[in-house]
């Protein structure tokens, strides 16, 4: 039988465009694959990728080995900790609790928490959730009391340190500071409000119900988990240090663990909306607002932003040699999930190349490149690199200048005018020199971050150094800094740990590098009393000098 023109025709039409599909498939993958191909060697560790629209993978591949020693390749089904990812799963079980009755979340944490101490304000679980409540971050004040993470081992430790806290970082409601102190006080809030812990309440009311059999919130150090990936540091000559910890059981700000396939179905619960009375997507979110009516970036657990015009909304996580990432764009219902277990590897940048291959028709083009290639008149970005002091919180941000870039916190900032950057989270930089020196703003949403000028180093002598020297006791970090001269240097030891060089930056204010910004205070003649220290995550901590 003869067919009739028209349907030969459109056959051929049908064809033509499947075999473009495939095309274009196929040129996509290969372009992925070619970002991790760095991951894709012999004897390297790697990542786990998962492409997902409308609810499914457009394209799954692992790269490089789970486990070095045994010679174990990544799976889609291998097991990761996720570190910050958490989140998301701890806000998401304090909203069903208060679906349930549980709690509410405007209660006190108090109501829960008595040990902890009065603070003269009143800090409520909504607030932690959104990171506005001024607690300070625990990773922090295991670092100023000369302590790793792997030092501590068990939630009382951790619980011990938090207690002990005397001061905020800010009235609660009016600033964002991102804490982990929140969220391993929310796991906490959970296990004493529904007298289930964490990990049970997570798996009864989120893991189960949507089939997520492989993952779980690790709060028993003696648990096996089949499948767990090892997680690795770079050494010298192309080697690699193995960087995990099983004895690690704290949960809440971090702890859970999951696969590649598992968090596709927590990506499809963003769109069917299963979990608890309907509300729950909707508010996981919704973002803080703070005391002024200004509205955060930070929702619930998850960062509120945009990509190259599209909005975004994700979370990173970080903790030995682990890095995560889940990246999703909710008006495309598109999603890039990667999972790495070596801690050089920024999956928050290779998630968003990933993304540039399949959204680049929706995206707008990168401004970096396009600005520079029409306008060659921009000012060198030189000139605003320097040291930068903001007054008011003590914080210090360093930016450099390297083959015609401005970078900052290890990233390339991207340009948007003469005087503007985006950051990685799509945050706008804004640099001024109209009142005759240098001044730097950080804008975080709606609310400005950080706004300091540029500085340079106080060069002081051997006597203004020796006011300084003396032994100085935190009885919120028990610990004792000892300040003394060194090489005609200002320099802090604190245990075991390597000496700190203290650069002055300001009168009775020096720079000692990850210990932060230690302002020093004076009686009404003058003599040092003690100091304070300044970091990002926690501010104020209180020295004084022993006598």
């Amino acid at each position: 039988m003869r067919l009739p023109a028209r349907f030969i025709f459109a056959n051929l039409a049908l064809g033509m465009l499947l075999n473009a599909a495939v095309f274009a498939q196929n040129s996509a993958v290969a372009s992925v694959d070619q970002i991790f191909s760095l991951y894709n060697q012999p004897g390297s560790p790697g990542c786990s990728l998962g492409v997902i629209r409308d609810g499914s993978f457009l394209y799954r591949k692992t790269y490089g080995l789970a486990d070095l020693e045994l010679a174990v390749p990544l799976s889609s089904q291998s097991v990761f900790y996720m570190g910050s990812v958490s989140k998301q799963f701890t806000a998401a079980s304090v909203v069903l609790a208060a679906e349930k009755g549980y709690l509410s979340l405007d209660d006190d944490v108090r109501k829960y928490i008595p040990e902890l101490p009065d603070y003269g304000h009143v800090v409520t679980l909504r607030q932690m959730i959104h990171q506005t409540s001024g607690l300070r971050d625990f990773y922090t004040l295991l670092g100023l009391s000369g302590h790793d993470a792997a030092d501590f081992n068990s939630p009382e430790e951790i619980f011990k340190i938090v207690v002990r806290q005397r001061g905020l970082n800010n009235v609660p409601g009016d600033e964002w500071i991102y804490s982990n102190t929140n969220y391993f006080l929310l796991g906490m809030v959970v296990q004493r409000a529904t007298r289930k812990s964490l990990a049970e309440f997570a798996a009864e009311n989120i893991f189960q119900p949507l089939g997520m059999s492989h993952t779980l919130f690790y709060d028993d150090h003696t648990l096996v988990v089949p499948g767990r990936v090892a997680a690795y540091d770079p050494a010298p000559r192309g080697a690699f240090h193995v960087d995990w910890s099983t004895t690690f059981e704290m949960v809440g700000a971090g702890g859970l663990m999951s696969t590649m396939d598992d968090l596709l179905l927590w990506d499809r619960n963003f769109y069917a909306n299963r979990l608890g009375k309907g509300t729950l997507v909707q508010e996981l979110q919704m973002p803080g607002v703070l005391n002024d009516g200004n509205k955060v970036s930070y929702a619930m657990g998850l960062v509120l932003g945009s990509y190259r015009g599209l909005p975004i909304v994700e979370h990173g996580g970080a903790l030995f040699g682990y890095r995560t990432e889940l990246l999703r764009f909710p008006e495309q219902k598109f999603s890039v999930n990667c999972l790495c277990n070596l801690s050089s590897a920024v999956p928050e940048n290779l998630a968003r190349k990933v993304a540039g291959i399949y959204l680049a028709d929706r995206m707008q083009p990168e401004a970096g490149a396009q600005k520079a290639s029409r306008n060659q008149s921009l000012p060198d970005p030189a000139m605003f690199a320097g040291k930068y002091l903001d007054p008011r919180t003590h914080l210090m941000y360093t930016f450099t200048a390297s083959d015609g870039n401005l970078m900052a916190w290890g990233a390339t900032l991207i340009r948007i005018s003469a005087n503007q950057f985006y950051d990685l989270q799509s945050d706008v930089i804004t640099f001024d020199s109209s009142k005759g020196v240098m001044h730097a703003k950080l804008d975080v949403g709606q609310e400005t971050y950080f706004s300091g000028r540029r500085i340079e180093d106080l060069h002081l002598g051997e006597p203004v150094f020796a006011s300084y020297a003396g032994r100085f006791r935190s009885a919120e970090l028990d610990t004792v800094y000892r300040l003394s001269i060194e090489k005609e240097t200002l320099t802090l030891r604190n245990g075991g740990n390597p000496p700190q060089k203290l650069t002055s930056i300001a009168k009775d204010e020096f720079d000692a590098g990850g210990f932060g910004r230690f302002v020093f205070e004076r009686d009404s003649g003058g003599r040092i009393l003690g100091f304070r220290i300044f970091t990002q995550a926690a501010r104020g901590i209180q020295f004084e000098k022993e006598r």
